[in-house]
């Protein structure tokens, strides 16, 4: 009895599990019911538009510095090297300059003997002149003495005291002595011009010495190459003991690099360029570090057009506002979004809008099914669409098209 008993509870259980698997097996072969097609409604959203560019980090005008040499030489010490720091006035490189020493010291010799020139015509002249005034003096008070005594034999010759003989001879004496002033006079004036003469021509020696030697202190100076700006070295052209010569372009030693000073260009498509303007923020990203995004403004566009692609572009300077120490670098390839305004819109994914036979349309959902809905289209905002005519809010449209069945 116990027996047929367990018997049974096995034939009962046997039986549950079979009809158990027999409808999952119907379940399974039986055919799904179709999934709806997505859908989402038109409703009014916040667009910040912008203009996508592609661009690239570059350093501000100026900001990047080609460092040469004026003068031709050989390059004796080079004090950088790349990635070196260093600041405006700093040694960067010497040239030899044995040469250029002797120069300035023949310079400086020739200089300290056109001044002496110069002192020895100031305190010599003077001394000519001053003789020549006192023999002009001299002479003067001769003739006068002359004439007097002349006067004096002419009245004793009246009143015959004396002979003829006499008063010629105190006439010849007058005679001579002015002749002599004459003489003196004109000494006089010669040395006063000679003296003018000479101190104009050893000061213009004084100041063409000062000049040369000037002029061969500053080549001296060229000798030493140092930084016009502060940066970072990033480029070293020329070695220790090479000899550089120096033409009508400058040999470059090294290029210094302000990474302080940096922008962004970013290269708008022609049919966008209309659009932006200065001072219109703006953000990007670089490849280096994708999640972090750096904001800025447009500080200038460009007048002139460059060719990419065979597209025309413009290029717009962005100055960067983020702090970017540490992570932008000179021709980095940038992402750039510049904002052009912030508007509510009625939009809807762009997904859902299709191309057919020229024309934007959607399907929105009709009494009778799907309906095809022509639509304008505006501004886009990541995978939103601006719808500017076509559907009202709240009209449902289909994200993807729907089967012909459903239609």
């Amino acid at each position: 009895m116990h027996v047929t008993r367990k018997v049974l509870v096995a034939l009962i259980l046997i039986a549950a599990l079979a009809g158990g698997l027999t409808w999952w097996c119907r379940q399974r072969s039986r055919p799904s019911a179709p999934d709806a097609p997505p859908t989402s409604q038109a409703s009014r959203r916040e667009f910040s538009i912008t203009v996508e560019a592609t661009g690239e980090v570059t350093p501000q005008i100026g900001a990047e510095v080609r460092v040469g040499a004026r003068i031709s030489g050989k390059v004796v010490r080079l004090h950088a090297n790349l990635r070196d720091r260093v600041g405006k006035g700093q040694v960067i490189a010497e040239l030899e300059q044995e040469e250029l020493q002797a120069t300035v010291d023949e310079r400086r010799a020739e200089l300290q003997l056109a001044r002496a020139t110069l002192e020895s015509v100031t305190q010599l002249a003077p001394r000519e002149t001053e003789r020549a005034e006192a023999d002009v003096t001299r002479w003067k008070a001769t003739v006068d003495l002359a004439r007097k005594e002349l006067d004096r034999q002419d009245e004793l010759l009246r009143q015959e005291f004396i002979s003829q003989q006499t008063r010629d001879e105190a006439q010849e004496r007058l005679l001579v002595a002015q002749a002599q002033l004459k003489a003196s006079q004109k000494t006089l004036d010669v040395v006063s011009t000679t003296y003018a003469e000479k101190k104009k021509q050893a000061s213009a020696e004084v100041a063409r010495a000062e000049a040369a030697l000037v002029n061969a202190e500053t080549r001296l100076s060229y000798a030493t190459i140092t930084a016009p700006i502060s940066g970072v070295i990033g480029s070293v052209a020329t070695q220790e003991g090479e000899t550089v010569a120096a033409g009508l372009n400058a040999p470059t030693f090294v290029t210094i690099v302000d990474l302080a000073r940096l922008q962004v260009d970013a290269y708008i498509d022609e049919v966008d360029i209309g659009k932006v303007e200065v001072g219109q923020q703006a953000a990007f990203t670089v490849d280096a570090f994708p999640a972090k995004e750096f904001q800025g403004k447009v500080v200038a566009i460009y007048p002139k057009a460059i060719i990419q692609d065979n597209i025309v572009k413009y290029v717009a300077a962005v100055e960067v506002d983020s702090p970017y120490e540490g992570y932008l670098r000179p021709e980095m390839t940038t992402a750039v979004d510049i904002m052009l305004e912030s508007r509510i819109v009625l939009a809807i994914p762009t997904k859902a809008v299709k191309r057919e036979s020229g024309r934007n349309v959607v399907y929105v959902r009709g009494e009778d099914g799907p309906e095809t809905r022509q639509v304008k289209v505006g501004w886009k905002s990541g995978p939103w669409v601006e719808v500017v005519s076509g559907l009202a809010e709240g009209e449902e449209v289909f994200i993807e098209m729907p089967s012909d069945e459903r239609r």
